[in-house]
């Protein structure tokens, strides 16, 4: 998940956290000065960003090592530690609170990803993404997600057409809406549609809409709706669907269901870096 994005997010959070130097760290260690420590984990998790993590240290100081103990996306228990960085005492503590702050956050997002995952196990549907993600972070967000066992919808406006209520509403009718759409969109772009009511799903099954998404529907309403839809498109459910309701729309029939929480609303993950006992010679 390094890319020139990633990079220049990372440069971002350094110059906020770093940019007039760390006055602590250098008063206290010289440069000859030197530390292993390693990021462990402080509750049950699944680990995401080492990668990301790995290169904070090395854009602090290339001096500083790393070595992975784990991959991104397995789950740890409390106690383990997930990665090793040696080197100048001074730069691995610059880079300590940058480091971490990436990897809680998205470490945060792929452990709620993977209870949605685990909870709809066995009845074929996705739990995908949303683009309610932090600005400037959504690609790594979603690999969070991914890494939790989840999918992503789409990352940009640009990837595929979704016909909200808005839309409908300015362009006068949802038939019009798919109308214009379908007249200007590339050839393999899938048609969404959302649609609020049962009246609209069946509007969007006349329009040949290619996937229609059940927006803020109770379950018995997600029933019938999968029924006037009978196989005709992708049926995707959003909106109110919570964790403690996700198996009630989980339902024959729905191929996706859409959780804005899963960026949105994931708490942060608990790690820490800790220094290591200097080894006696």
């Amino acid at each position: 998940m390094i890319t020139p994005r990633t990079d220049h997010l990372i440069d971002l959070a350094l110059e906020e956290d770093a940019g007039l130097g760390d006055v602590t760290s250098r008063a206290i260690f010289p440069v000859t000065h030197r530390s292993r420590a390693v990021i462990d984990v402080k509750q049950d998790l699944v680990v995401c960003g080492l990668e990301v993590a790995t290169r904070v240290f090395a854009r602090v100081d290339p001096a500083l090592k790393t070595k992975l103990l784990a991959r991104d996306g397995e789950r740890f228990k409390p106690g383990a530690a997930v990665l090793q960085i040696e080197g100048p005492t001074a730069a691995l503590l610059t880079a300590e609170r940058t480091a971490l702050n990436f990897m809680q956050r998205l470490s945060g997002i792929a452990t709620l990803a993977r209870t949605f995952a685990d909870a709809v196990k066995g009845t074929g549907v996705r739990i995908v993404d949303t683009r309610k993600t932090t600005p400037g972070y959504r690609a790594l967000e979603k690999y969070a997600v991914r890494c939790g066992g989840c999918f992503n919808h789409r990352s940009s406006l640009g990837e595929h057409v979704l016909i909200k209520d808005n839309h409908i509403a300015a362009a006068g009718s949802l038939t019009k809406a798919v109308q214009l759409c379908r007249a200007q969109a590339p050839h393999l772009a899938k048609i969404e549609v959302e649609a609020t009511t049962l009246a609209m799903v069946r509007e969007a099954c006349r329009a040949e809409a290619g996937v229609i998404l059940l927006d803020n529907m109770t379950p018995d309403e997600v029933r019938a709706a999968v029924a006037l839809i009978a196989g005709r498109a992708t049926v995707e459910v959003s909106g109110g669907v919570r964790f403690a309701t996700l198996r009630e729309y989980a339902l024959p029939g729905v191929d996706v269901i859409s959780i804005g929480a899963l960026t949105h609303s994931a708490p942060s993950a608990d790690l820490s870096l800790t220094i290591l006992p200097t080894k006696r010679k």
